[in-house]
């Protein structure tokens, strides 16, 4: 049997997506590959094929020691420019970080993004196009799914928020380039709507904006609930509770939220950036700006046939990105790596 080593620390630091999605991918290739590879986790042994979900430099040194004929995979979860506004780090140590993340990358004999529109960025880093493949994130519809009216309400009342009341949802680390400041912006100019961010400083004081993010989150609008971390487990529920899923973000790669919500059957709204129009086609409402933000909350706000229009859009993308859809392209990536470097590796 063909073993794949799972190699991860993402779910060490609570509230943030890269640990969802090892969580995720992880499940679904070891119910879904089982007849073909046996998955492990974090083993010190040998494997086939090890599979770096995190940059950690203790598997930056695995990479280099094992059979040379072992097939290293990365999974490209952030990039430099991606962690600008994420963390506020020394100009020295910045410049090192970035310098390490992108020589990890390099280590690897393949790549795996979450979004195609990192493959040429990735290139651009002098990262050779042919090893670099797309493959989206998942998320399991056992564990996100649309929950019954009077569950709903019952979450609501646990939050103390009005049952009848129009609820936007925010979700993700509080972070400056999650637009937690634009959110807070429009939610001041639209009382009438419950604001809620399900997040935190996952990072605490070096999250970028730390200070001023905090005074806001320490005493936000009358309308505005900032709920903190919420465990995965409990997450359905706080889409549940929502309307509409509202991520003004100006950086991201593929967020869970949005595959979680998807699932849901909520309508989404984010904002209008280029990584989202190869992997999110039609699925979304989108504005450039928080006053057209504004005007696309207005209008569907009374729930009517706009708003039913914006959930049928959510839930064709959760046809798209069904367990089998994806599950299918893990085999074949995996087939191919296996093929090549350990298969032929061992015939030369």
């Amino acid at each position: 049997m063909r073993t794949i080593n799972m190699l991860s620390s993402a779910d060490k630091v609570k509230g943030q997506g890269v640990g969802s999605a090892y969580l995720e991918q992880v499940s679904l290739v070891k119910n879904g590959l089982d007849n073909d590879y046996e998955v492990v986790v974090n083993q010190k042994g040998n494997s086939e094929i090890a599979h770096y979900h995190t940059i950690d430099l203790k598997h930056y040194f695995h990479s280099l020691f094992g059979s040379k004929h072992r097939a290293n995979v990365g999974y490209v979860h952030f990039l430099p420019e991606t962690v600008d506004g994420s963390l506020k780090l020394p100009v020295g140590a910045k410049d090192i970080f970035y310098k390490y993340i992108i020589s990890f990358y390099k280590k690897m004999d393949y790549l795996v993004t979450v979004n195609p529109y990192f493959i040429e960025r990735l290139a651009a880093y002098g990262i050779d196009k042919s090893k670099i493949f797309y493959i989206p994130n998942f998320v399991s519809e056992e564990q996100f799914y649309p929950m019954k009216q009077e569950e709903v309400n019952a979450i609501r009342r646990r939050y103390e928020i009005d049952e009848n009341s129009f609820v936007v949802l925010g979700v993700g680390q509080v972070q400056t380039r999650k637009g937690v400041l634009d959110f807070i912006e429009i939610a001041e100019k639209m009382p009438d709507v419950q604001f809620v961010w399900a997040g935190g400083f996952s990072f605490g004081k070096i999250t970028d904006g730390y200070e001023e993010l905090k005074k806001v989150v320490d005493n936000p609008p009358e309308n505005v609930k900032f709920i903190g971390i919420v465990d995965r487990e409990d997450m359905n529920s706080i889409y549940n509770m929502s309307d509409l899923l509202f991520m003004p973000s100006y950086n991201e790669l593929f967020p869970m939220s949005i595959l979680e919500t998807m699932n849901c059957a909520k309508p989404m709204l984010l904002r209008d950036i280029d990584i989202y129009k190869d992997i999110l086609r039609d699925y979304y409402l989108r504005g450039k700006d928080n006053g057209e933000f504004i005007k696309i909350i207005e209008s569907i706000k009374a729930k009517d046939e706009a708003y039913e229009t914006a959930r049928e859009l959510s839930k064709k993308g959760a046809r798209f990105y069904s367990r089998d859809h994806v599950l299918k392209q893990w085999q074949e990536f995996y087939d191919k790596v296996y093929e090549e470097k350990v298969v032929r590796g061992n015939e030369e």
